[in-house]
Order: structure tokens, then sequence, then C-alpha cells
């Protein structure tokens, strides 16, 4: 049996689209950690350093050390791969 792949999110209370990405993935019964961006100007560094952007939410999916983002504009892609996966 494969095993669940980790996800991290990464965005802040109040923005809509961390709440449709939290939906989804609650749809799914897929854990998640959550990583609250909000008056963090440091972890909007981090973003930036790792993905070229500070714009959330950002959707880390993988395991030991390797992992794929999803930005805000692949978020259409998450259902699937959770699907997929």
């Amino acid at each position: 049996m494969a095993t669940q792949q980790k996800v991290v999110l990464w965005g802040r209370n109040g923005c809509s689209f961390c709440a449709n990405v939290k939906a989804v993935l609650e749809a799914h019964n897929h854990p998640y950690e959550w990583i609250d961006v909000e008056g963090k100007d440091v972890l909007r560094d981090v973003l930036e350093v790792k993905y070229g952007s500070r714009l959330i939410p950002v959707v880390e999916i993988g395991g030991e050390g390797k992992y794929e983002a999803l930005l805000h504009t692949e978020l259409d892609r998450l259902e699937s791969y959770l699907i997929n996966k």
C-alpha cells in the first residue's frame, strides 16, 4: 500500500483561496500541515526563495525531503493530484 503524501498548505486566515484548498483537502480526508504567513514576512521570503513568488496559497506535496509545489495559479490540479496519488 502506498504511503499517503504529506501536504503542507501555506496561507493565511481570511484568504478565500486558502479556504478552498482546505475544503478540498478535508473533502478527501487528507491531513495537512498549516503554515500561517499572516504578518510573517520571513515566511513569505521563504516562499519567494523556494518558488519565486510571495503569493499564497502554496501547496507542497511530497515527503522525505522531496516536495512538489502547486502555486496559487495551479490549484485546479490539486483535486486530481489527490485522487491519482
